[in-house]
């Protein structure tokens, strides 16, 4: 008996089949459409109903809550968060919200509070005096310390870190600018020069990063000039050095600010009166003078300790250029403190 398939109608064997060819299957049912956007509008919904709890449970004022965007809002819950993290409820804090405002105000600066990988933990609502920016608007900028300080800085920041957290209890001191208001800048020619000073201290036992805080005091170095040109001619002095920055010359007015008179000072090296913690950041800008001949006359300013007589450390603002003709380098220094 001969069996034909019921599709291509060919002659089959009894326990074989033919399947159906592509172009003569039966149409399937399409799907209905089902729209996504009801199902998007109430995931945002319970979003922003999420973050508004958020924003309801922050201790700050309704006004500053009203004002509070969803990125300000995050940025102040992840802040809270790592504070509890590091000083969970129970624990004595040795900074935080309970410092009044007429205590902080006393302070010569603002607080800090660092994790060990730098996350900012806790600022003092007092920084809105030294740099115009309130916390909120300060963490719109990040969440790192480094997100607030000058880009250049960075790596040297990064270095006293890591120094003082192989070492808990040395205390390091660093100097750079930090974000200001547009209201600042525009008063002031810049941002704020900030000088830092801390140390990591272990909340418990045994130390571990997660339980290692930097605690430090921003305390704010007279502002400076845009260039090396302005200000006053009482707060700076001029020197001159060959290519190894040995000094060749300097103005008579060193003595005022220094000590020093001009004949000790020829021949000697300006890494001699340098802080050993800022000899790195002077050897950056001292590289940067050198591959900056022939390309323009400055390379920048740094802020660095200088020795003086009487064995005590100045805060000077250092720009540095290459004369074109002699190839020596020339320092402009204004006097900070």
């Amino acid at each position: 008996m001969t069996i034909f398939c019921s599709h291509c109608h060919q002659p089959l064997q009894a326990e074989m089949s033919c399947l159906p060819r592509k172009g003569k299957q039966a149409p399937r049912a399409s799907r209905p459409f089902r729209s996504t956007k009801s199902a998007s509008k109430a995931r945002r919904d319970q979003i922003n109903a999420e973050l508004q709890a958020l924003r309801s449970l922050l201790p700050i004022s309704m006004q500053e809550k009203e004002r509070l965007s969803y990125l300000h809002t995050m940025a102040l819950v992840c802040l809270r968060l790592r504070g509890a993290q590091l000083f969970p409820p129970g624990s004595a804090p040795p900074v935080g919200p309970a410092l009044g405002t007429e205590l902080l105000s006393l302070l010569p600066g603002f607080l800090l509070v660092l994790s060990a990988s730098g996350k900012l933990v806790y600022i003092s609502e007092n920084v809105a005096q030294v740099l115009g920016l309130s916390v909120v608007e300060l963490l719109a900028q990040g969440d790192t310390v480094f997100d607030i300080l000058d880009g250049r800085a960075s790596e040297d920041v990064y270095k006293k870190l890591l120094l003082a957290q192989e070492e808990p209890g040395r205390e390091v001191t660093f100097v750079s600018e930090m974000c200001t208001s547009k209201a600042f800048r525009l008063q002031h020619g810049g941002n704020r020069v900030v000088t830092v000073c801390g140390r990591f201290v272990a909340l418990s036992w045994p130390p571990s990063p997660s339980t290692t805080a930097f605690l430090a005091l921003c305390t704010p170095v007279m502002q400076s000039p845009a260039d090396g040109k302005a200000g006053s001619q009482d707060d700076m002095f001029q020197s001159t050095h060959i290519l190894d920055m040995t000094f060749i010359d300097v103005t008579e007015s060193v003595t005022y600010h220094l000590g020093y008179h001009r004949e000790e000072l020829v021949g000697q090296s300006w890494y001699s009166l340098l802080h050993p913690e800022d000899t790195d950041l002077a050897a950056s800008q001292h590289r940067a003078v050198g591959e900056s001949f022939g390309a323009g006359p400055a390379a920048g300013s740094a802020v660095l300790r200088v020795l003086r007589r009487d064995h005590t450390w100045i805060w000077m603002q250092v720009w540095a250029r290459r004369d074109g003709g002699s190839g020596c380098i020339t320092c402009t220094c204004r006097c900070l403190r």
